[in-house]
């Protein structure tokens, strides 16, 4: 029998963002990483403010 690792609250954010950051770098329109988020099962504003971390993470990057 298997264990399942249970992820902590702040594991899963992480998870979360890097596949957005990912899907954004090749895809870069708001409406659809607010839809992609919004498919994760989370609140409006949790999806909003992805949003916003996603875009500053991606803004450092295209800045290097």
């Amino acid at each position: 029998m298997k264990k399942r690792k249970i992820m902590k609250s702040d594991e899963k954010r992480s998870h979360r963002l890097n596949y957005l950051l990912k899907h954004y770098l090749t895809n870069p329109t708001e409406k659809d990483l607010y839809l992609r988020a919004k498919q994760m099962g989370v609140s409006d504003s949790t999806a909003k403010d992805y949003i916003r971390t996603v875009i500053i993470q991606a803004q450092k990057i295209y800045s290097k």
